[in-house]
């Protein structure tokens, strides 16, 4: 009999450190009786960092040789289906959805962040194959309230990088002083005068808090030029640091006494090891998880102008620590695996 196999969906091998960490977490959580197939968009590395079978997922020819293959097709996670930034995203994953469904493969949309969908095209593209999935899976209640208003039946959970195994990372930054992690990410609202402010407050903070600043790009592509206009604002005590292990990413939040940041699973990597946050929201994701965990932060759009209000809401916070977040940590992480029982629920109790 041959093995049970699942081809993988999601914005992966494209050096992003958030959807590296969903991809793993999905491996983490797929049953071990599944073989998995990964679209990736560099599947040499995929194949080599993760041990599975890759191919490129922008191959006609790959991505129908991978679905004949295989018995599952799976949305692995994050904000796929969003027209914010453009149209080729959600007509790529719906697309497959759809061809995927139309091959008779079992489908599954996987803790996915519905939304935003500003078109009405996408929105009933959104619609049409999520209605043809087997199960949905979310992981906010935006999305479970939107796909309750299409009669859609889902289950919310935590986003499932909150469960995701964490591990030492081979090198840490040589410093006794306390340290502070700031990821920031290029995007429209950060515009050049708010870059400066911000870098402005990241000096004022560090020389009042005596702390280490460690520059994280979450993907290097993107994020490495504003990490080195920091670093060149600050005259010692700071390193740049990119990890592309997202385990060891993860645990490198342990060693961290606070982290400043913009992209989603920053803050999710650092408040699941009890580390100190302080958002910067430039999406609605980023919002709702400020709401929920009780995280101190600012828009984006309405950061103030004078850096000193912004560093000293950060000291603020610095010297309070963990005591703003009112929220079991522990909880997030548990509930994060009900993403887990819903794989295991399609695909080996049903069968």
């Amino acid at each position: 009999m041959s093995p049970t196999k699942a081809l993988l969906c999601g914005y992966y091998g494209m050096g992003n450190a958030g959807d590296e960490a969903l991809l793993l977490s999905l491996l983490q959580m797929l049953p071990e009786s599944v073989v998995p197939i990964v679209l990736s968009g560099d599947p040499q590395t995929t194949k080599k960092q993760y041990g599975v079978a890759s191919c490129h997922r922008k191959s006609s020819f790959a991505i129908l040789r991978a679905l004949q293959q295989s018995d599952f097709f799976i949305w692995g996670g994050g904000s796929l289906m969003q027209d914010s930034t453009s149209l080729a995203s959600p007509l790529y994953y719906a697309g497959l959805m759809a061809l995927a469904q139309q091959r008779g493969l079992k489908t599954i949309a996987w803790a996915q962040g519905i939304g935003p969908l500003n078109k009405s095209i996408t929105r009933w593209l959104t619609k049409q194959v999520l209605l043809g999935c087997d199960a949905v899976s979310v992981r906010d209640t935006a999305s479970a309230e939107l796909l309750t208003s299409w009669q859609i039946e889902s289950v919310i959970a935590p986003d499932p990088v909150w469960a995701l195994e964490s591990e030492t990372p081979p090198e840490l930054p040589d410093t006794d002083k306390p340290i502070v992690a700031v990821i920031l990410r290029s995007h429209p609202l950060l515009t050049a005068a708010r870059l400066k402010t911000l870098v402005q407050a990241v000096q004022d903070f560090q020389a009042q808090s005596n702390s280490f600043i460690l520059l994280i790009p979450f993907q290097p592509a993107q994020d490495n030029a504003i990490a080195a206009q920091i670093a060149l604002q600050l005259e010692q005590d700071f390193k740049i640091m990119s990890i592309t292990n997202p385990k060891q990413l993860k645990g490198l939040f342990k060693n961290v006494k606070m982290a400043i940041g913009m992209r989603l699973h920053s803050l999710i990597m650092a408040a699941a090891a009890e580390c100190s946050c302080f958002a910067l929201s430039y999406d609605p994701k980023v919002t709702q998880l400020m709401s929920e965990l009780n995280l101190p932060g600012y828009e984006l759009a309405n950061l103030p102008q004078a850096p000193q209000i912004i560093s000293s809401a950060w000291l603020e916070h610095y010297s309070q620590g963990q005591a703003s977040q009112q929220i079991s940590i522990q909880s997030l992480i548990d509930r994060a695996l009900i993403h887990q029982q819903l794989l295991k629920k399609v695909m080996i109790d049903t069968q």
